[in-house]
């Protein structure tokens, strides 16, 4: 396991203050404010921490309701809501400076048989021959403020590889469909959870983008604002985020300065192991200078 992925395993394994409450400490990405995966990943740790073990998370739906600080720890509240037969129900508040930042639902199951279809997965080429997003954003390494590169040019936990690569300083417009290979970057251990937070981690990269595609915008251009509103999450499968993964997304929809985008998740045999969605805020900021 690398050392940067190393690290984000130990960002994902909360400190447990009392019962039902939790701290994580906070990463900076270089967004100046808390990525919003963090949260994801952190609040589904937190969740799952008091439920039982065979009870597995299978959708999470949360809504981000003010900017994080990425310099600051964050403390995550659980409520038990209900413990029935099959499902688990928690939600959970994250809070920093006495605020609430981000709050979710999620519900968590058995694993049962049942009636089983699934989307096909798209015929997309593989990720090996792929640049990753850090060698393309490299290669306009002179295009980024040298305070900022240790940021943004560091090696990441999560190596991301698009099918289609698209110039962050100048973007041409295209169809709302983007396509991204993804896993991270070393071997992690067997535990499903983990994965599972992983994925909500991950999750939260390039999808809101991909309604900015049809406009020529990307969220490297200062005269843009780009931020989650909400952010919907469905586990199929079992799933592996050490092995590559499919992200599928497109844009059908974006008006009154926001941007709604969904996802499908599939793995290298072709099971689609998760389903995504969300808004987010893409305010072009006209007054800029």
């Amino acid at each position: 396991m690398s050392q940067v992925l190393d690290d984000l395993v130990e960002l994902l394994t909360l400190e447990a203050i009392e019962e039902n409450l939790f701290r994580g400490r906070s990463q900076d990405l270089g967004f100046r404010q808390l990525f919003g995966g963090q949260v994801l990943g952190q609040s589904l740790s937190a969740a799952s921490q008091t439920v039982e073990e065979d009870r597995h998370v299978h959708s999470l739906h949360g809504y981000f309701l003010r900017p994080g600080d990425a310099g600051l720890p964050v403390v995550y509240q659980v409520d038990r809501v209900r413990d029935g037969g099959s499902f688990s129900t928690r939600r959970v508040t994250a809070i920093q400076k006495g605020k609430p930042i981000f709050t979710c639902s999620a519900s968590f199951q058995y694993d049962e048989e049942g009636f089983e279809h699934q989307a096909s997965m798209p015929q997309i080429v593989g990720p090996e021959n792929l640049p990753s997003e850090l060698e393309l954003l490299t290669g306009r390494a002179h295009l980024i403020p040298e305070a900022m590169h240790d940021k943004f040019l560091r090696p990441k936990p999560i190596q991301f590889r698009p099918v289609t690569s698209e110039d962050p300083y100048d973007p041409k417009p295209g169809e709302p469909v983007k396509y991204v290979w993804f896993r991270a970057d070393g071997s992690l251990s067997d535990v499903q959870a983990l994965h599972r937070y992983m994925l909500a981690y991950a999750s939260d990269f390039n999808l809101l983008t991909t309604s900015l595609r049809p406009h020529g915008k990307t969220v490297w251009q200062r005269d843009m604002q780009v931020a989650s509103l909400d952010h919907s999450l469905w586990f199929h499968n079992d799933l592996r985020t050490d092995d590559w993964l499919l992200y599928a997304m497109d844009s059908p929809w974006a008006g009154n300065s926001r941007g709604f985008s969904r996802g499908s998740i599939f793995n290298r045999a072709g099971q689609l192991v998760a389903s995504v969605s969300q808004e987010g805020l893409i305010r072009h900021r006209k007054d800029w200078t």
